[in-house]
C-alpha cells in the first residue's frame, strides 16, 4: 500500500466516501451501512487503500463507535476472503479467544475440556501478541499439550479426534490479523478487535463471546442476529476473555433467532479476589490432576462451563446448569492433562 505523491493526487479515491461517511463533523457524520461496511473492508483486506486512509478509518470508528450494522458488514468483509476449504459445520460452539489472559490463570480452557467430555466439539480462534505482559491461549493451550492447528485440514482432524482445536487468525484471516497488531502504533484497540470475536469461521450454531465493556453486549447481539446467528451467549469476561469471574455478579446475555435472552450467575465468592502475579497453566493441570485445591479456579471453571452449557442447552436454568458442570468436573479423565514432564 504504497502512498502516491500528494502532488500526483488529482481524483478521488475509490475509498474516500467511506473515510467522508465517518469523518463530516457533529451534524454530517453518519454510520455505514452493513453494505457500505462489507464493501469498505473488502477493499481494507484486498491491499486497495492507503495506510493513511486506513489509519484515519479505524480512528474515526473509534471515536464514533460502531453500530450493529458495521460490524456485522465487517465480518461479511472477513468471511469473503477468508483463506478458504474450513470444514464447515465441524464445530458444535465458536469460542473467540483473542484477549489474553491479564489478571488470573487462564481456567476457562478447564471449562472447554469439560465441554468436550459432554460431546461438543469447540474451535477456538484468536490472535495472540497485540498486548504485552499477557497470556494467549495458542500459547497456553500448546503448554498444555491441546490441539492447536496450523491450517484447516489439521483443524477437521483435530475436532474429530479430540473435538478441540484452535487456529490463530493468521492462518485464515491474515489481513485482519495484521490491522489487529496495529494497537502499538494507534496507542487504541480498534474496531477489528470487536468484530473479530463474531467471524465464527466455521458457521458454528453456537457461538460463545466475552467484551471488556458492558456497552457493547447489545452490538455484539446485534451484529449476530444480523448476520443469522442461530444461537450466541456474550458477557463480560475476565481480562475480555470468555470465562466467568466468580467474585463478581456476570450478566449473560443470550441471542437465539433474533431473540434476546438474559440471565445473572450470581458471585460465588464474597471477597475480591487479587490478580495473581503472571497468568501461568501449571496451576490448571495441578487443578484438573487433583493435586492442588484452587477455589477460585473451580469455581470460575464450573461457572464458564454452565454458561456455555446454558448456550448450547436452552432449556436449562443456571441452577440445572451448575450442576451439571459439577456432574462432568467429578467424572472428568485426569489423564486428559498428563503430569509435567
Amino acid at each position: 500500500m504504497a502512498s502516491a505523491p500528494l502532488a500526483a493526487v488529482t481524483a478521488e479515491h475509490p475509498f474516500a466516501p467511506y473515510v467522508r461517511i465517518l469523518g463530516k463533523g457533529k451534524t454530517g457524520t453518519r454510520s455505514l451501512t452493513q453494505d457500505e461496511a462489507r464493501d469498505a473492508f473488502g477493499m481494507i483486506l484486498r491491499g486497495e487503500v492507503e495506510p493513511l486512509q486506513l489509519g484515519a478509518f479505524l480512528m474515526l470508528l473509534r471515536v464514533k463507535e460502531e453500530s450493529g450494522a458495521e460490524l456485522a458488514g465487517f465480518v461479511e468483509a472477513c468471511r469473503d476472503c477468508m483463506e478458504p476449504n474450513a470444514p464447515t459445520g465441524a464445530a458444535d460452539l465458536d469460542w473467540s479467544s483473542y484477549a489474553g489472559k491479564k489478571h488470573q490463570h487462564p481456567w476457562f480452557l478447564l471449562a472447554i475440556l469439560l465441554l468436550n467430555q459432554a460431546g461438543y466439539r469447540v474451535f477456538l480462534h484468536g490472535a495472540g501478541g497485540h498486548t504485552a505482559g499477557r497470556l494467549y491461549t495458542e500459547q497456553a493451550m500448546a503448554q498444555l499439550g491441546l490441539p492447536v492447528a496450523n491450517n484447516w485440514q489439521q483443524v477437521d482432524a483435530q475436532l474429530a479426534g479430540e473435538g478441540l482445536s484452535y487456529l490463530s487468525l493468521e492462518h485464515f484471516c491474515p489481513g485482519l490479523y495484521q490491522i489487529m497488531q496495529f494497537k502499538s502504533l494507534l496507542g487504541l484497540r480498534s474496531p477489528v478487535n470487536t468484530f473479530a470475536r463474531m467471524l465464527n469461521p466455521l458457521n458454528a450454531p453456537a457461538s460463545i463471546q466475552s467484551i471488556f465493556h458492558p456497552a457493547y453486549a447489545a452490538l455484539h447481539l446485534e451484529a449476530d442476529r444480523l448476520l443469522g446467528q442461530p444461537a450466541s451467549l456474550v458477557f463480560k469476561g475476565d481480562s475480555g476473555e470468555v470465562e466467568v469471574k466468580p467474585q463478581a455478579n456476570t450478566r449473560l446475555l443470550f441471542q437465539r433467532q433474533g431473540e434476546g435472552i438474559e440471565a445473572t450467575f450470581q458471585r460465588a465468592l464474597g471477597d475480591r479476589v487479587a490478580a495473581v502475579e503472571q497468568p501461568d497453566v501449571a496451576p490448571l493441570r495441578s487443578l484438573w490432576r487433583d493435586e492442588e485445591r484452587n477455589e477460585y479456579g473451580l469455581l470460575a471453571t464450573l461457572s464458564t462451563c454452565a454458561s456455555a452449557l446454558m448456550l448450547l442447552r436452552p432449556e436449562l436454568e443456571a441452577s440445572e446448569a451448575t450442576v451439571e458442570a459439577e456432574r462432568l468436573w467429578h467424572a472428568r479423565d485426569a489423564a486428559r492433562l498428563p503430569a509435567c514432564p
